[in-house]
């Protein structure tokens, strides 16, 4: 894994948004960054160089995915949540076997690597095949097993049995293991719509004990938690008043919030999971971004389920993000490019707790894209201001050539190293089939 990167530009993805020119990324041997900056400072070294043409930068972090749903894409796509999910996804999803979720799994994290996305937050089942297959693409996951009581879900269990399995888990493997501390654990108890509060309550108890992410759904769409406000006055004051906050949390969604629930997630530390792409298609709401901003809210960018968006692409989602914001606020500079950026790499690994990703800076991972700007996107590469503006606007996942996690290149000229492009498309579609019978 001991290599250094060379390339013409590096954007370290840091608080200034700095651009380096002719610089260096050096990789040490435990697939860690040891060095960022100008190649003429940069110490001696007799590592093996790759020189690239372009810009190098952090891999993205996706702060929420169903990833292995890729086998669901368009199914039910112009339905509103609710039915979505009751009359299609938890359906469909009952057909679902391991080798299907570790198929589907290993089509979606190919085609976020495609566009530089290295880690994804997942809520899903059968996690086991999950891990298969991030450990086989050679991609990063911060894994939150799904908690739930939904229609086909009991044969994983009651919630109290997927809870404490988790636990389990976590108490054998501990919060990080696999190459490269490829696999984070955490729990994801789903929503306070699907489970009851003692669910919620209790395994945010775990959580807080072992230092794990706690990752749900909240306040996602109108009339999804009524009972909730009904008893609580809304999903965020439930979880102070219940004792569910203090620990690493992070919120999917967050549109339907009051000032209250906004100031609530800011006095725990709350992180949220802005989904924009998802969140518009199936009309579920604008969220505040500017207000939980504004707030000090640690907020990253997420996907959501490709079934519901219907793609893996963060470049759109940092697109949608800022037009949505400028939108609701009338406000051209509510979420500039950097600013969308940064919600794609250092602040979205913020949001998960992770200050080892989303940046390259000594002693974070080695996760880093490499993005071409031998394209007319790039009008005047040479102008910082202009590049990342034709970064986030223009270029997007196109520029997209080679990707390295820990150091290990996965992706090399657009096409995974570690799996057959073919077999996987192969395997996902054979699932599509499955469930279409």
């Amino acid at each position: 894994m001991r290599r250094r990167l060379h390339a013409p530009i590096v954007l370290p993805c840091d608080e200034s948004m700095t651009v380096l020119r002719d610089a260096v990324v050096d990789i040490d041997d435990t697939g860690r960054i040891a060095h960022v900056g100008p190649a003429s400072g940069a110490p001696a070294t007799d590592a093996p160089t790759t020189r690239v043409t372009g810009l190098l930068m952090p891999g993205l972090v996706n702060t929420h995915a169903h990833t292995p749903l890729t086998v669901l894409r368009g199914k039910g796509g112009d339905l509103p949540l609710m039915r979505w999910l009751t009359e299609v996804v938890w359906p469909a999803e009952a057909k679902l076997g391991p080798a299907d979720v570790r198929d589907g799994m290993l089509a979606g994290t190919a085609e976020m690597l495609r566009g530089g996305v290295t880690t994804s937050t997942e809520m899903y089942f059968q996690n086991e095949n999950v891990v298969e297959a991030v450990l086989a693409i050679g991609s990063r996951v911060v894994l939150t097993p799904g908690i739930i009581t939904a229609p086909g879900m009991e044969r994983f269990g009651t919630w109290q049995q997927m809870r404490d399995a988790i636990s389990r888990w976590i108490d054998a493997d501990g919060l990080r293991f696999g190459p490269g501390e490829r696999i984070e654990l955490g729990y994801g108890p789903h929503s306070a719509y699907t489970l009851p509060t003692e669910a919620i309550v209790t395994t945010a108890a775990l959580a807080k004990e072992r230092g794990a992410l706690m990752h749900l759904h909240v306040a996602e769409a109108v009339g999804e938690d009524d009972a909730v406000r009904a008893e609580f006055g809304s999903v965020p004051a439930m979880l102070e008043a219940t004792g569910s906050l203090g620990g690493r949390v992070l919120a999917a969604h967050a549109i339907q919030l009051s000032d209250d629930d906004v100031a609530i997630l800011a006095r725990h530390d709350v992180a949220v999971a802005h989904c924009p792409g998802s969140n518009a298609k199936l009309a579920a709401g604008i969220a505040r971004l500017a207000d939980l901003r504004a707030a000090g809210i640690r907020t990253g960018l997420g996907t959501d389920s490709p079934a519901s968006n219907d793609d893996l692409d963060l470049w759109e989602e940092q697109r949608l993000a800022s037009l949505f914001a400028r939108q609701r606020g009338a406000d051209a500079t509510a979420l500039t490019a950097a600013g969308a950026l940064a919600m794609a790499t250092r602040e979205g690994a913020r949001a998960l707790g992770r200050d080892d990703l989303g940046v390259l800076a000594p002693g974070a991972w080695a996760d880093v894209a490499h993005v071409r700007v031998d394209d007319a996107a790039f009008v005047d590469p040479d102008d910082d201001d202009q590049l990342i503006s034709n970064l986030v606007w223009a270029s997007g996942s196109r520029g997209v050539r080679d990707v390295w996690v820990a150091g290990e290149p996965v992706l090399a000229d657009g096409a995974p190293t570690r799996v057959d492009p073919a077999e996987v498309l192969a395997g996902a579609r054979r699932v599509a089939a499955k469930v279409r019978m």
